[in-house]
């Protein structure tokens, strides 16, 4: 059980945030669970999803090499997410 609740879907009136969301929803990354908890604090998430979208989706860096290294970092640290 979370320690911070999610936010959820009825109290989001931000179309950015929800979209935010719906993406982390489909693509899986980054996790939806961790944009629910951010969502209390609007403008840390959106924040983070700049941040996210320029190290991960962006970039000269093949996108699969920087999934393999997050998957492998995230098993070395036994991280179930």
């Amino acid at each position: 059980m979370p320690r911070i609740s999610y936010v959820g879907d009825d109290a989001i009136t931000d179309p950015e945030v929800r979209a935010s969301i719906h993406r982390a929803h489909h693509t899986g990354t980054p996790r939806p669970e961790i944009q629910m908890v951010m969502a209390h604090i609007p403008e840390t998430m959106k924040r983070f999803d700049a941040f996210w979208f320029q190290g991960f989706k962006a970039g000269v860096v093949d996108h699969d090499l920087k999934e393999l290294v997050r998957v492998r970092i995230a098993t070395s640290l036994e991280c179930e997410y």
